[in-house]
């Protein structure tokens, strides 16, 4: 694609309990098209109040790891001001102040720069809303 800028909405099926969910093969594939072998920014951004997005190892535990630290720092019980939907669903609007709702990241060659552990991630902790949106844009 000739396009500077170039933007792909991901549908992300979460389910209903708590994902980190690895998008890197996602934005790979976006990229072949859209960068088509170009310099530039990959930005991936999660338009939901419950939802963030990380760049971490996965597939060793991390993942998990990276949950169990959340419910430490983020208990799911009653001390939230925030009530609704599930039992401590206030929590899961503060998610994104520790993991932000968007990443940008580097792509050399059309290629994706990220060191050899590294994934992009969808970390959604919200078991209300079990279908997300993610969307990838490039800026060559």
């Amino acid at each position: 694609m000739s396009d500077a800028f170039t933007s792909r909405v991901l549908h992300v099926a979460t389910g209903r309990r708590e994902r980190v969910v690895d998008l890197t093969r996602d934005c790979e594939a976006f990229l072949r098209e859209a960068a088509a072998g170009r310099d530039g920014l990959l930005n991936i951004f999660v338009p939901h109040a419950t939802a963030g997005i990380a760049v971490i190892e996965t597939g060793s535990g991390s993942d998990d790891d990276l949950l169990a630290a959340l419910h430490t720092l983020l208990p799911a019980d009653d001390r939230w001001q925030h009530r609704h939907g599930s039992p401590g669903h206030g929590r899961d609007h503060v998610l994104p102040a520790f993991v932000p709702p968007h990443a940008t990241l580097p792509v050399l060659a059309g290629r994706l720069e990220l060191g050899t552990w590294q994934s992009v991630c969808l970390v959604d902790t919200n078991r209300d809303n079990p279908d997300r949106q993610v969307r990838l844009s490039f800026l060559g």
